[in-house]
């Protein structure tokens, strides 16, 4: 969720947000901090460097979790999350989950207590359906690997 709110912050947008709107900031933002607009060497180059990679990276964060684009993929993730999890990852609030078919997906705000649930339980894709998918945001971070 830091994660979340930091880049919403640095792109000043709200929890509702469209991609139009994030694409303009992007370019904006951009602009204002290219590391070609400063000489080399200058402090300000090493800042405007920083700060484009993190501009850059939020950016892409964003839309990945964006509406719009789990709309698009909405057909993608109901497929997904009826087979079955075959590893996951707890790490602060991030919930990593890995399913049959190769794809992984992180769910934001999952909180200790639930992750401990999840794994006690008997069906992992029950609770899971019941009790995260459909609650906590989300964003696919690996596509599965079509085999020949």
């Amino acid at each position: 969720m830091k994660r979340i709110n930091e880049y919403k912050k640095l792109f000043n947008v709200e929890t509702n947000f469209d991609l139009k709107t994030l694409k303009s900031t992007y370019r904006e933002l951009v602009k204002e901090w290219h590391p070609d607009k400063f000489q080399a060497g200058d402090e300000k180059a090493i800042e405007a460097e920083l700060k484009s990679r993190q501009i850059i990276d939020g950016y892409h964060f964003l839309v990945s979790i964006a509406q719009e684009t789990k709309a698009a993929n909405l057909e993608a993730f109901n497929e997904t999350t009826v087979t079955p999890i075959i590893d996951w990852q707890h790490t602060g609030l991030v919930l990593e989950l890995t399913f049959l078919d190769g794809n992984t997906y992180e769910f934001f705000g999952v909180d200790k207590t639930l992750f401990i649930k999840f794994y006690q339980s008997d069906k992992l894709n029950r609770f899971a359906k019941r009790n995260i998918f459909n609650t906590f945001t989300y964003r696919k971070i690996k596509k599965s690997e079509v085999m020949a």
